[in-house]
Protein backbone atom coordinates (compact mmCIF):
# COMPACT_ATOMS: atom_id res chain seq x y z
CA UNK A 1 0.00 0.00 0.00
CA UNK A 2 2.94 2.57 1.26
CA UNK A 3 4.58 2.04 -2.52
CA UNK A 4 1.71 2.45 -4.52
CA UNK A 5 0.28 5.41 -2.56
CA UNK A 6 4.09 6.64 -3.41
CA UNK A 7 3.85 5.67 -6.96
CA UNK A 8 0.74 7.49 -7.20
CA UNK A 9 1.85 10.84 -5.39
CA UNK A 10 4.63 10.64 -7.46
CA UNK A 11 2.74 10.14 -10.59
CA UNK A 12 0.25 13.35 -9.56
CA UNK A 13 3.34 15.75 -8.86
CA UNK A 14 4.57 14.41 -12.00
CA UNK A 15 1.49 15.22 -14.18
CA UNK A 16 1.23 18.65 -12.34
CA UNK A 17 4.89 19.85 -13.61
CA UNK A 18 4.17 18.80 -16.92
CA UNK A 19 1.01 20.97 -16.57
CA UNK A 20 2.51 24.04 -15.25
CA UNK A 21 5.52 23.70 -17.62
CA UNK A 22 3.38 22.90 -20.87
CA UNK A 23 1.09 26.00 -19.44
CA UNK A 24 4.16 28.42 -19.13
CA UNK A 25 5.46 27.31 -22.72
CA UNK A 26 2.30 26.93 -25.14
CA UNK A 27 0.13 28.96 -23.05
CA UNK A 28 3.05 32.24 -22.25
CA UNK A 29 6.22 31.81 -23.98
CA UNK A 30 4.86 30.67 -27.12
CA UNK A 31 2.26 33.41 -27.89
CA UNK A 32 4.21 36.15 -26.65
CA UNK A 33 6.99 35.15 -28.46
CA UNK A 34 4.28 35.09 -31.89
CA UNK A 35 3.31 38.14 -30.96
CA UNK A 36 6.78 39.29 -31.00
CA UNK A 37 7.21 38.11 -33.82
CA UNK A 38 4.12 39.60 -35.52
CA UNK A 39 4.00 43.35 -34.36
CA UNK A 40 7.72 43.53 -35.03
CA UNK A 41 8.11 41.93 -38.93
CA UNK A 42 3.58 42.65 -39.96
CA UNK A 43 2.29 45.05 -37.50
CA UNK A 44 -0.58 46.32 -39.72
CA UNK A 45 -1.68 43.15 -40.33
CA UNK A 46 -1.34 41.55 -36.88
CA UNK A 47 -3.69 44.45 -35.47
CA UNK A 48 -6.67 43.69 -38.23
CA UNK A 49 -5.56 45.56 -41.38
CA UNK A 50 -6.62 48.67 -39.96
CA UNK A 51 -8.13 51.27 -42.37
CA UNK A 52 -8.76 54.45 -41.73
CA UNK A 53 -10.94 57.42 -43.23
CA UNK A 54 -9.09 60.75 -43.90
CA UNK A 55 -9.75 61.97 -40.55
CA UNK A 56 -7.31 59.34 -39.33
CA UNK A 57 -10.46 57.49 -37.81
CA UNK A 58 -10.21 53.68 -37.99
CA UNK A 59 -13.15 52.68 -39.88
CA UNK A 60 -13.19 49.22 -40.33
CA UNK A 61 -10.88 45.97 -41.62
CA UNK A 62 -9.12 45.39 -45.12
CA UNK A 63 -9.89 42.22 -44.48
CA UNK A 64 -13.69 41.72 -44.16
CA UNK A 65 -16.35 43.57 -46.23
CA UNK A 66 -18.85 46.10 -45.23
CA UNK A 67 -22.46 47.09 -46.35
CA UNK A 68 -23.44 50.44 -47.53
CA UNK A 69 -27.22 50.19 -46.92
CA UNK A 70 -30.00 52.83 -46.10
CA UNK A 71 -31.57 53.03 -42.98
CA UNK A 72 -34.52 50.88 -42.45
CA UNK A 73 -37.73 52.36 -43.40
CA UNK A 74 -41.30 51.10 -42.20
CA UNK A 75 -42.30 47.92 -43.14
CA UNK A 76 -38.82 47.05 -44.46
CA UNK A 77 -37.13 43.60 -43.67
CA UNK A 78 -33.75 44.11 -45.69
CA UNK A 79 -32.04 47.42 -46.00
CA UNK A 80 -31.96 49.10 -49.88
CA UNK A 81 -28.84 49.80 -50.96
CA UNK A 82 -26.89 53.10 -50.30
CA UNK A 83 -26.65 53.84 -54.25
CA UNK A 84 -24.05 57.14 -53.68
CA UNK A 85 -22.01 54.56 -52.59
CA UNK A 86 -19.58 51.66 -54.25
CA UNK A 87 -21.56 48.20 -53.51
CA UNK A 88 -19.81 45.18 -52.16
CA UNK A 89 -21.01 41.49 -53.38
CA UNK A 90 -23.80 39.88 -52.12
CA UNK A 91 -23.98 38.28 -48.99
CA UNK A 92 -26.34 35.79 -49.02
CA UNK A 93 -24.69 32.78 -46.35
CA UNK A 94 -24.11 35.50 -43.55
CA UNK A 95 -26.50 34.60 -40.51
CA UNK A 96 -26.94 37.51 -38.03
CA UNK A 97 -27.36 38.20 -34.36
CA UNK A 98 -28.64 41.15 -32.32
CA UNK A 99 -25.24 41.86 -30.29
CA UNK A 100 -23.10 42.84 -32.94
CA UNK A 101 -24.62 45.81 -34.52
CA UNK A 102 -21.24 46.79 -36.21
CA UNK A 103 -21.78 43.97 -38.82
CA UNK A 104 -25.00 41.90 -37.48
CA UNK A 105 -22.79 38.47 -37.99
CA UNK A 106 -23.38 35.52 -36.48
CA UNK A 107 -21.20 33.55 -38.79
CA UNK A 108 -19.77 33.88 -42.48
CA UNK A 109 -20.18 31.56 -45.11
CA UNK A 110 -21.37 30.65 -48.71
CA UNK A 111 -25.28 29.96 -49.17
CA UNK A 112 -24.36 25.98 -49.45
CA UNK A 113 -27.06 25.75 -52.47
CA UNK A 114 -25.83 23.93 -55.75
CA UNK A 115 -25.82 25.24 -58.78
CA UNK A 116 -29.31 24.26 -59.99
CA UNK A 117 -31.28 25.38 -56.84
CA UNK A 118 -34.29 27.53 -57.25
CA UNK A 119 -33.49 29.47 -54.22
CA UNK A 120 -29.83 30.19 -56.22
CA UNK A 121 -30.83 31.36 -59.14
CA UNK A 122 -33.68 33.38 -57.98
CA UNK A 123 -30.83 35.48 -56.17
CA UNK A 124 -28.73 35.56 -59.15
CA UNK A 125 -31.73 36.42 -61.62
CA UNK A 126 -32.87 39.28 -58.74
CA UNK A 127 -29.21 40.63 -58.39
CA UNK A 128 -28.72 41.17 -61.82
CA UNK A 129 -31.64 42.78 -62.42
CA UNK A 130 -31.16 44.98 -59.83
CA UNK A 131 -27.62 45.32 -60.88
CA UNK A 132 -28.79 46.66 -64.68
CA UNK A 133 -31.80 48.55 -62.81
CA UNK A 134 -29.32 50.93 -60.16
CA UNK A 135 -26.70 50.95 -62.22
CA UNK A 136 -28.05 52.37 -65.63
CA UNK A 137 -28.20 56.23 -65.98
CA UNK A 138 -29.58 58.38 -68.43
CA UNK A 139 -26.42 58.58 -70.21
CA UNK A 140 -25.12 55.17 -69.50
CA UNK A 141 -26.85 51.79 -69.95
CA UNK A 142 -26.14 48.64 -68.56
CA UNK A 143 -27.17 45.34 -70.10
CA UNK A 144 -27.57 42.12 -68.26
CA UNK A 145 -24.73 40.82 -70.24
CA UNK A 146 -22.61 43.01 -68.93
CA UNK A 147 -22.93 41.99 -65.29
CA UNK A 148 -19.87 40.20 -63.88
CA UNK A 149 -20.66 37.35 -61.60
CA UNK A 150 -19.81 39.24 -58.62
CA UNK A 151 -21.79 41.19 -58.57
CA UNK A 152 -24.60 38.25 -58.39
CA UNK A 153 -23.27 35.72 -56.06
CA UNK A 154 -21.60 36.05 -52.52
CA UNK A 155 -17.93 34.77 -51.88
CA UNK A 156 -17.10 31.84 -50.01
CA UNK A 157 -17.01 33.80 -46.83
CA UNK A 158 -19.55 35.61 -47.82
CA UNK A 159 -17.18 38.60 -46.11
CA UNK A 160 -15.09 39.17 -49.50
CA UNK A 161 -13.95 43.05 -48.80
CA UNK A 162 -13.03 42.92 -52.61
CA UNK A 163 -14.93 43.48 -56.02
CA UNK A 164 -13.85 43.18 -59.86
CA UNK A 165 -12.65 45.92 -61.58
CA UNK A 166 -15.53 45.22 -64.14
CA UNK A 167 -17.80 45.42 -61.15
CA UNK A 168 -16.84 48.63 -59.94
CA UNK A 169 -16.26 50.24 -63.36
CA UNK A 170 -19.76 49.42 -64.22
CA UNK A 171 -20.88 51.26 -60.69
CA UNK A 172 -19.06 54.17 -61.56
CA UNK A 173 -21.11 56.11 -63.90
CA UNK A 174 -24.44 55.57 -61.30
CA UNK A 175 -21.60 56.95 -57.87
CA UNK A 176 -20.76 59.90 -60.46
CA UNK A 177 -24.58 60.57 -61.04
CA UNK A 178 -25.52 60.56 -57.31
CA UNK A 179 -22.45 62.19 -56.15
CA UNK A 180 -22.78 65.15 -58.49
CA UNK A 181 -19.66 64.21 -60.16
CA UNK A 182 -17.80 63.64 -63.34
CA UNK A 183 -17.90 59.83 -64.41
CA UNK A 184 -13.84 60.26 -65.58
CA UNK A 185 -13.14 61.26 -62.04
CA UNK A 186 -15.03 58.72 -60.47
CA UNK A 187 -13.80 55.91 -63.14
CA UNK A 188 -9.93 57.08 -62.40
CA UNK A 189 -10.35 56.18 -58.66
CA UNK A 190 -11.71 52.70 -59.80
CA UNK A 191 -8.57 52.43 -61.51
CA UNK A 192 -5.78 54.50 -58.75
CA UNK A 193 -7.56 51.69 -56.37
CA UNK A 194 -7.02 48.21 -58.69
CA UNK A 195 -4.76 46.38 -57.06
CA UNK A 196 -2.72 43.89 -59.24
CA UNK A 197 -2.26 40.34 -58.76
CA UNK A 198 -0.14 39.04 -56.12
CA UNK A 199 3.55 38.39 -57.43
CA UNK A 200 2.09 39.24 -61.09
CA UNK A 201 0.43 35.70 -61.43
CA UNK A 202 -1.93 34.46 -58.21
CA UNK A 203 -5.31 35.40 -57.76
CA UNK A 204 -7.14 38.57 -59.87
CA UNK A 205 -6.88 42.16 -60.14
CA UNK A 206 -9.25 43.35 -57.18
CA UNK A 207 -10.63 46.49 -55.91
CA UNK A 208 -10.97 46.84 -52.17
CA UNK A 209 -14.70 48.67 -51.65
CA UNK A 210 -13.97 50.42 -48.37
CA UNK A 211 -10.64 51.81 -49.23
CA UNK A 212 -12.50 53.28 -53.06
CA UNK A 213 -15.27 54.24 -50.87
CA UNK A 214 -13.03 56.18 -48.64
CA UNK A 215 -11.38 57.98 -51.55
CA UNK A 216 -14.62 58.90 -53.02
CA UNK A 217 -15.87 60.22 -49.81
CA UNK A 218 -12.80 62.52 -49.65
CA UNK A 219 -13.57 63.31 -53.62
CA UNK A 220 -16.73 64.67 -52.29
CA UNK A 221 -15.75 67.05 -50.24
CA UNK A 222 -13.32 69.00 -52.44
Amino acid sequence: MNNTARNTARLVVAGFRALLVLTLVTGVLYPLAVTGIAQAAFPRHANGSEITDGDGRVVGSGLIGQRYDLPLTAGQETPAPDLRWFQPRPSNGLGTNTANTRYKLLLSGATNRSGDNADLIKWVDDAKAAAVRDNSTAGFTVKPEDVPADAVTSSGSGLDPHISPEYARLQAHRVAERNHLDATRVEQLVTDHTEERVLGFMGEPRVNVLKLNIALRELTRK
